[in-house]
């Protein structure tokens, strides 16, 4: 037993927050897979911006064919992306047949430019799903007021979705709710709501590096000792958050019909602070239903010295509402954190997708 498969054994899904082709290519994804309990990839901009930057021979050969053919940096870009995301769908397909379309899946993120336009999002929604043409795909968009409605309408078509870049629970109940609403058109038009699956995307570790230069700010001992609190007490509010949805009456009428709740995700859980354990958010946000994407070298972090205890969510909730309530006394408001780091997460995602057509046009 290690302590991937005893978060596995929890409940989690362990999704790696990392590909390159050189892993695709040397088994080292089919490895991961095999022994250390990786059940899922997502991915974004930066993280193939890095592996073009790394190891440009591994796509020398079709950057050159894509060059020959006068195709542009972006588009280029985006063939470079579903390429691997294409190959490393196959790679987990055997993952996502053996979990009955539970998990398995890769995440490719929509371009910057759609951020807030719904109907730009959804049209970039059918067409990655074109593109890559693998039943475990997702797709993943920014949970801007746009992407919330795009939401809906791509789930009302029938598409898996990852919403991502959450970081408040007032924004993470629009998009609880506009999965629901999505799945019930579905139901209505006549699609089965079985091979649908959706992931909501909330992201740690930001929280706390925003709230505690907030509370460093303050100063006094007060505010030091809320310091890196506020990132697990946000997240296991909004696990309380989806264990409501659960309940609602109407979730029934759409469970019956197959449909399957939007699993919680837990983003960002590599560790900003060096004085912080480097697997703290993994063993701190354990629950049913849960998955992490885990950075490669907290992954490694994980198998070799983490410690998992079983549910170390629920049972913790009027804590944690009493940790955001303490910090709105001292004078710092998570709402408004929350909104900012929203806010500045779109514009990190459109320089991401800058610098990955950068490094295509290099």
């Amino acid at each position: 037993m290690t302590a991937t498969s005893d978060l596995r054994d929890a409940g989690v899904s362990i999704w790696l927050d990392d590909l390159s082709r050189a892993d695709i290519l040397s088994g080292r994804l089919t490895q991961l897979i095999a022994e250390r309990d990786v059940t899922g990839i997502t991915t974004n901009p930066t993280i193939f911006a890095t592996a073009v930057e790394k190891d440009p021979a591994a796509y020398a050969s079709q950057l050159a064919d894509l060059k020959q053919a006068g195709t542009a940096p972006r588009e280029a870009a985006l063939a470079i992306v579903t390429t691997d995301v294409r190959a490393a769908c196959d790679v987990l397909l055997p993952v996502h047949e053996r979990s009955g379309g539970g998990d398995g899946f890769v995440s490719i993120e929509v371009t910057p430019e759609a951020a807030h336009d719904a109907q730009a999002t959804l049209v970039e929604v059918r067409r990655l799903r074109e593109l890559v043409d693998r039943p475990n795909l997702l797709v993943k968009i920014p949970s801007t007021d746009a992407g919330v409605r795009a939401l809906e309408d791509a789930t009302a078509e029938g598409s898996s979705i990852n919403m991502t870049l959450l970081f408040g629970l007032d924004r993470y109940r629009q998009v609880r709710e506009a999965y629901r609403a999505g799945i019930a058109r579905a139901v209505a038009a006549g699609i089965d709501p079985a091979g649908m699956r959706s992931v909501a995307s909330f992201f740690v570790s930001r929280v706390d590096v925003a709230v505690d230069r907030r509370l460093d700010a303050i100063g006094g001992r007060a505010a030091a000792g809320l310091r890196s609190l506020a990132a697990v007490a946000n997240a296991r509010l909004a696990y309380a958050a989806y264990e409501e949805s659960l309940t609602l009456p109407d979730w029934h009428t759409l469970s019956a019909h197959g449909a399957h709740p939007q699993r919680p995700l837990w983003a960002s859980t590599g560790v900003k602070d060096p004085a912080m354990r480097d697997t703290r958010y993994l063993e701190e946000l354990v629950a049913p239903d849960v998955v992490d994407t885990v950075p490669s070298a907290t992954l490694e972090a994980l198998h070799d010295h983490g410690r998992i205890r079983p549910d170390t969510i629920r049972g913790s909730y009027a804590a944690s509402r009493e940790t955001i309530d303490e910090l709105a006394r001292i004078g710092v408001s998570l709402d408004e954190v929350t909104s900012e780091l929203e806010r500045a997460g779109i514009d990190a995602f459109g320089e991401s997708w800058g610098r990955l057509v950068a490094a295509i046009r290099g």
